[in-house]
């Protein structure tokens, strides 16, 4: 089958605090770093080998997966010492590929969560005869993408920046960040340099009179950039909306790790994960949530649509509506964080510093 290439190098400046101290792909996601979830799933469906093109923090990926032989893989690690684009990256790890060059090698965007038919991605390519096959998904709002339309038989017809009008907006369809490059095309990128597939690649081949095929899968898709998006994917992971075979349980409502420890009245929802060593106090109401290892939520804490981070800890009837904590931080009891907020790692916020009046 196939091999892969996955992109992990970004530095996930939109996901901090979460990412201080953690690369983007590392940040756990229902349980297990959400890397954990996209290797799974390209094991599943008959990849054995992948190579891992790094650059933020490249020295936590190679301890915690090794070789990859206990997900069934065998993982190459190849980290960029300037960044490089996504252009740049795919071109950098090129001499560790084994396809020969009219071969096809399939690439992940390592912040995607996506219940994409990769078998059926790598079929499109091959029967259309493509130079790279993109997977495409509809969305109903296109003007925060660029746009790729296709003509009768699927074929790309142009790549178009974010529209700015109605009339820019000729089709719902984008790119879904997963491809497939025959090892040619890869061979070609320019080496040593900064490279973007979506600005210089795909127009220069489009140019140049390549085939360029879209396959449009519009299951689950999820760009898990921002905060908000990240805790979504997590709880719709633990929920079974968002399709994985290393989610550390059985889907539902919750999902308790090893070591947590809940109070019996309180109450877990909306796909909440609870990481391992935390606890839950009485009372405390958790929805659609992830709090990580060794956190501390205290009695009658109330907590929505948020990601807490490892070992802080959130003080009795706070509530927090769609917040992020930072690792290690601490927020004082009858705190009221809502609307995105976010508390950097270590911080402390002390009691009832932050309310709101009872008619907001």
């Amino acid at each position: 089958m196939t091999e892969a290439i996955l992109l992990v190098g970004g530095k996930g400046t939109r996901l901090r605090p979460l990412t201080v101290h953690t690369p983007k792909p590392m940040v756990p996601a229902a349980g297990v770093p959400f890397l954990t979830h996209q290797l799974a799933r390209a094991r599943a469906a008959g990849v054995e080998h992948i190579v891992l093109a790094t650059s933020y923090l490249a020295e936590v990926f190679e301890p915690h997966f090794g070789d990859g032989s206990s997900l069934g893989l065998h993982l190459e690690y190849v980290t960029e010492v300037e960044p490089l684009g996504t252009g740049g990256a795919i071109r950098n790890v090129a001499s560790r590929l084994h396809s020969g060059p009219d071969e096809p090698v399939l690439i992940f965007n390592g912040d995607i969560l996506t219940g994409l038919d990769i078998p059926a991605l790598v079929d499109t390519h091959s029967s259309s005869g493509a130079d790279v096959s993109l997977h495409l998904t509809r969305v109903e709002d296109p003007r925060r993408f660029g746009l790729v339309p296709t003509d009768g038989s699927g074929r790309v017809t142009a790549f178009l920046e974010k529209p700015q009008t109605p009339e820019e907006i000729v089709t719902d369809q984008i790119n879904a960040g997963a491809y497939v490059f025959n090892r040619s095309v890869i061979d070609s990128i320019p080496a040593g340099r900064p490279v973007s597939v979506e600005r210089e690649t795909f127009p220069g081949l489009l140019a140049a009179g390549a085939h360029l095929q879209g396959m449009v899968d519009s299951t689950y898709w999820l760009d898990l950039g921002t905060p908000q998006a990240f805790v979504r994917g997590s709880a719709d992971l633990v929920l079974g909306h968002a399709p994985s075979p290393a989610v550390p349980g059985r889907c539902g409502e919750r999902l308790v790790l090893e070591g947590a420890r809940v109070a019996a009245d309180a109450k877990l929802t909306g796909g909440t994960v609870i990481g391992a060593g935390a606890v839950v106090g009485e009372g405390a109401r958790v929805h659609g949530s992830t709090v990580l290892d060794g956190a501390v939520v205290e009695p009658g804490a109330q907590i929505q649509d948020s990601l807490i981070g490892a070992r802080s800890r959130i003080g009795a009837r706070a509530v927090l509506a769609g917040a992020v904590i930072g690792d290690g931080a601490e927020v004082g009891p009858e705190n009221e964080l809502r609307d995105g907020v976010r508390v950097w790692c270590d911080a402390t916020i002390p009691e009832r510093a932050i309310r709101f009046s009872s008619d907001e």
